[in-house]
């Protein structure tokens, strides 16, 4: 049975062109459950409106399988915070694997964004929310440099991927479809690599 999939955007929509959307897609169509919510305003997110919004979505999610969530950007960072604040006893919103991509690191600022940078490196939060996490950043991120996705994965004690010329690993860099993220929701081993 395919595993249910949650989907988190960052700030801004994933529009049509962005890996989420053909994602959404390649896994409807091979029969999946797929979540892809439109979290409030997200030009100018509320981090407290959002982790609400996170918690509804994750409490909803069914129980009986396998639940994988992949988050972008400030998605990212949204489910950093979520962890954080997780309590021991919300076993049921815990998820089987989650993938961290793009995210923003400690030094990243946006006028329209407040209260999600830096999101914290809360490790047995992250292993309270999820049975395995890993973070995929591309090395010419402007948003997130390498070292500063060492460190942060370092500091939650998770796989780390990182992809040559991946950008921000969206639509201006050239990721609509991409294969390997697809892949990943079958096989957590599959390493996150170059749509190209």
């Amino acid at each position: 049975m395919p595993p249910y999939v949650l989907l988190l955007h960052g700030h801004t929509v994933a529009g049509p062109e962005h890996w989420q959307s053909w994602l959404a897609g390649e896994l409807a169509n091979a029969g999946g459950v797929v979540d892809v919510p439109q979290l409030t305003d997200p030009d100018r997110p509320d981090l407290d409106v959002w982790l609400a919004e996170l918690c509804h979505h994750l409490e909803a999610a069914p129980r009986d399988g396998e639940r994988v969530l992949l988050a972008h950007s400030c998605g990212a960072l949204l489910w950093l915070h979520h962890a954080a604040r997780l309590a021991d006893d919300r076993d049921d919103l815990r998820f089987d694997r989650v993938l961290l991509v793009a995210p923003p690191g400690p030094r990243w600022t946006h006028p329209d964004v407040h209260d999600f940078s830096p999101g914290p490196l809360d490790a047995a939060g992250v292993r309270r929310a999820a049975g395995w996490t890993q973070v995929v950043v591309g090395d010419d991120d402007g948003a997130c440099s390498v070292n500063e996705a060492v460190e942060m994965a370092a500091g939650l004690k998770v796989d780390l991927d990182v992809v040559p010329g991946g950008g921000h690993l969206d639509p201006a860099a050239g990721y609509g479809p991409w294969p390997a993220v697809r892949d990943w929701v079958a096989d957590r081993h599959v390493r996150m690599v170059s749509n190209r």
